[in-house]
C-alpha cells in the first residue's frame, strides 16, 4: 500500500472462494501499483509505505501554530510550607499524516488516512502486537474445529461502546454481514469470502429477484452465529444488541480457513453501530458520531485543519497515556517545517525529504525508521517475449543492483530485498540469496537464453504512467539493462489514460510492469494465495504454476501452524525458481519524533505515526517539552 494512495488489486473472478476477489481488487489493487500506471494505495497491492506523505486532491490547510502553556516563575517560599507546583503541560501527541480520509466507514475503508482514523476508535476480535503476533482483542479466546471450517471467538464479558452501551456478538455478525452485503460495495468485501455463503451473496447480480436475495442472505446467516451463555442462539435485531450473555460468534466457512482469526484483526470486522450509520451527512460529524470500542474517542474537529481523539474511559484494555492529535498537511515540506517549530511532534516523511534530513546533523537525530509493509518489483508479462524465456528472465533480475537502486533512485527511502514476502513478515525467507545482483550471472544467463545474445532480443519496450518519480526508476532500470546486458530498451511514458488503454489490450500490455503488494494483515497466506495463485492478481501477468497452485491449496488448509509455514516456504521457493518478477525494494516507514515522544511500539503496519499501531502505549515525557 502506497501511503494515501490506493492499493491495487486487479479485477480478476477467481476459481475458489478463498481468494480475495473483486472487490479487493479496483481500489485496492489500485493501491499496489505505486510505481506503474495504477499508482493509486490499501491492503491487498502496494503502497511504497509510510516513507510517502499522503497526498489529497482537497484542500490542503495551511499549517497553524498551537501555542503551549507557558511556565510562570515560582517565587520562594519558606521550606516549612509545602511547595506550589507548576502546572503541567498537557499531554498531547500532535500527528501530521498529511491526507484527509474519504470515508470513515469500516466496511468501505481503504486508504491509510482512513484506517489511521478506524483504529483510533474501534478494535476487532483481534490485534496484532509489535513482533506482528495475533493476540487476544475484543474476543479473549478463539479457536478452530479440527478441519479448520469452524472458528468460534469468544468474546470478554463487560465490553461496552464509548457511549457505554453493551458490545455483545451479535454487533460483530452485523459488521460481517454488512461487509458481505452486495450493498455495502465496500473495496475489501472478499477478506470475509471464506465464510459459507458470502462469496454468492455479495457477487449477486443487480437484477437478482428480491426473494432470491434473501436466500443468499438466509445462508450467510446460518454461518455467522451467535450463541449465548448457555450455547443457545441468541436473540434476533435489537435485543440480540442488549443481550449480555450473547458473547460467542461462531463462523463456518466453505473450505477451511486458519487464518480467519488474523482477518478478524482488520476493519472489515469493526462493529460499527447499526443505529449510527447514516445519522450524519458529512465526514467530520460522522466522525464525531460514530461509537466505536476502541482505546480513544472524539473530543474535538476543526474540520480539515485537525482532530483530537482522548481516552476511552470504558475500554477493556490499557488506557491511552496521552490526547493524540491528527493534523491534515499534505504538503511534506510544510510538515517538516512546523516540526522544526515545534507544532508537530511527529512527521511521516516523503521520500524526497530523508535525504535532506540525513544530511542535517542536528535533526537527523530525531529520524525513525523501520521496516515498512510492501514490497515492490519488477513483474515480467509471461505471455510476451522475451519473458516467455525463464533465462532471459533470469538474466533481468541478475541484472539489477538493488543496493545502488535504493541508493540512487529511493534516496534511502527504501530497503533492498530479494524476496517477495518482506523481513519481519511470517513467512519471510531469510537465506534466500537467489537473483542478487551478479553481472557476469546475467551475462552467462543471457547467452544460455533461446537469444543468446542481446542484440537478437525482440524491442523492449518500458511502457508506464509519465510521472517525475516513475520515470526516474525506469531510467534507472534502462541504464541498468543496457550497462550490464547490452539491451537498449525503448521507453514510452505516456498519460494516466493512455496506459490503461494499453493495459486493457492483451497486444499493446506492458512487458514489464513496476508493481507493489502491501500487507493487510500478516500471514503467508495474504502474500502468496492471494497473489501468485492461479486466476488472481498474477493472472495479469500470465503467471500460472499448477504445482504451486496445489502447496497453496494445501497451505491454506492447514491448520497446524508449523505445517503451514512449513508448505508456503515450499511455495515462495517455487515462485523464486520461476522468476516471474524480480523483487526490488521494501518500503520502509520515516518520521521525525520528537525527543518527548516515549515508548512507542513499531511495527510495518504502522500508518501515520510510530506505534500507532498500539496508540496506547504511546507517552509523552512532559520534563523534556520545551520551556
Amino acid at each position: 500500500m502506497e501511503v494515501g494512495r490506493k492499493i491495487p488489486i486487479s479485477n480478476f473472478q477467481p476459481p475458489i472462494s478463498n481468494l480475495l476477489w473483486r472487490q479487493i481488487t479496483i481500489r485496492t489493487f489500485i493501491l499496489i501499483l505505486a510505481a506503474s500506471a495504477f499508482i493509486l494505495l490499501a491492503a491487498c497491492s502496494a503502497p511504497e509505505a509510510a516513507i510517502e506523505t499522503p497526498t489529497v486532491g482537497a484542500t490542503q490547510p495551511r499549517a497553524t501554530n498551537t501555542p503551549r502553556p507557558t511556565v510562570q516563575p515560582v517565587s520562594p517560599v519558606p521550606t516549612s510550607a509545602p511547595k506550589p507546583t507548576e502546572t503541567p503541560r498537557p499531554k498531547v501527541l500532535r500527528v501530521n499524516g498529511g491526507a484527509l480520509p474519504e470515508t470513515l466507514d469500516p466496511q468501505k475503508a481503504s486508504l491509510v488516512s482512513e484506517w489511521a482514523h478506524l483504529q483510533m476508535i474501534y478494535e476487532g476480535l483481534t490485534r496484532f502486537n509489535e513482533n506482528l503476533e495475533v493476540i487476544p482483542a475484543a474476543a479473549e479466546k478463539w479457536e478452530y474445529n479440527a478441519a479448520a471450517t469452524e472458528l468460534t471467538l469468544t468474546l470478554r464479558k463487560g465490553l461496552k461502546y464509548a457511549d457505554g452501551a453493551p458490545l455483545t456478538a451479535p454487533r460483530f455478525a452485523y459488521a460481517l454481514k454488512r461487509n458481505i452485503n452486495p450493498k455495502t460495495s465496500g473495496d475489501h468485501t472478499a477478506l470475509t469470502d471464506e465464510i459459507k455463503g458470502a462469496l454468492d451473496w455479495r457477487n449477486a447480480r443487480p437484477d437478482t429477484k428480491p426473494d432470491d436475495l434473501r436466500k443468499l442472505e438466509s445462508a450467510v446467516d446460518a454461518n455467522i452465529q451467535t450463541l449465548d451463555a448457555g450455547g443457545k442462539p441468541c436473540k434476533t435485531g435489537r435485543d440480540g444488541y442488549a443481550q449480555e450473555d450473547c458473547l460467542t460468534l461462531k463462523l463456518v466457512f466453505a473450505q477451511p480457513a486458519p487464518h480467519f482469526h488474523v482477518v478478524m484483526g482488520t476493519w472489515v470486522a469493526y462493529p460499527i453501530k447499526e443505529e449510527n450509520i447514516g445519522a450524519a451527512k458529512d465526514l467530520w460529524n460522522t466522525l464525531k458520531a460514530l461509537s466505536g470500542n476502541g482505546p480513544f474517542v472524539v473530543k474535538r474537529i476543526e474540520p480539515g485543519v485537525r482532530v483530537r481523539f482522548e481516552t476511552n474511559p470504558n475500554y477493556w484494555g490499557d488506557k491511552a497515556k496521552t490526547a493524540i492529535e491528527f493534523s491534515y498537511l499534505a504538503d511534506s515540506a510544510a510538515a517538516v517545517q512546523a516540526y522544526k517549530k515545534n507544532d508537530l511532534d511527529v512527521v511521516a516523511l516523503a521520500s524526497e525529504d530523508v535525504e535532506k534530513i540525513q544530511a542535517d546533523a542536528e535533526i537527523v537525530k530525531q529520524l525513525a525508521s523501520n521496516p515498512g509493509a510492501c514490497t515492490f518489483g519488477v513483474m515480467f508479462a509471461l505471455d510476451k517475449e522475451p519473458f516467455v524465456d525463464l533465462r532471459v528472465r533470469q538474466a533481468f533480475a541478475l541484472a539489477i543492483d538493488r543496493d545502488a537502486f535504493v541508493r540512487d533512485v529511493l534516496r534511502g527511502a527504501g530497503a533492498p530485498t530479494l524476496t517477495w514476502i518482506p523481513k519481519g513478515f511470517p513467512g519471510f525467507p531469510a537465506d534466500e540469496k537467489r537473483w542478487a545482483f551478479d553481472a557476469a550471472a546475467a551475462k552467462k544467463a543471457l547467452s544460455e537464453s533461446k537469444y543468446v545474445s542481446a542484440d537478437k532480443l525482440p524491442p523492449v519496450t518500458l511502457s508506464f504512467v509519465d510521472s517525475p518519480r516513475t520515470r526516474a526508476r525506469f531510467e534507472w532500470l534502462q541504464k541498468q539493462w543496457k550497462q550490464v546486458l547490452g539491451v537498449d530498451a525503448k521507453m514510452n511514458p505516456v498519460d494516466q489514460n493512455a496506459y490503461a488503454n494499453l493495459a486493457r489490450d492483451p497486444k499493446t500490455a506492458p512487458q514489464i510492469y513496476l508493481q507493489g503488494w502491501c500487507a493487510v494483515y500478516p500471514d503467508p497466506q495474504y502474500w502468496l494465495s492471494l497473489y501468485w495463485k492461479t486466476g488472481t492478481i498474477a493472472d495479469r501477468i500470465k503467471y500460472s504454476n499448477k504445482a504451486l497452485d496445489q502447496i497453496l491449496v494445501e497451505a491454506d488448509a492447514k491448520a497446524d501452524q508449523k505445517k503451514r509455514l512449513e508448505l508456503y516456504a515450499r511455495a515462495h521457493d517455487l515462485l523464486m525458481v520461476d522468476a516471474p518478477a524480480a523483487f526490488i525494494w521494501n518500503s520502509v516507514n520515516a518520521y521525525l519524533v520528537k525527543p518527548w515522544v516515549k515508548d512507542y511500539k513499531s511495527t510495518p503496519l504502522n500508518r501515520w505515526f510510530p506505534g500507532d499501531a498500539i496508540p496506547t502505549s504511546v507517552d509523552i515525557d512532559q520534563a523534556l517539552l520545551p520551556k
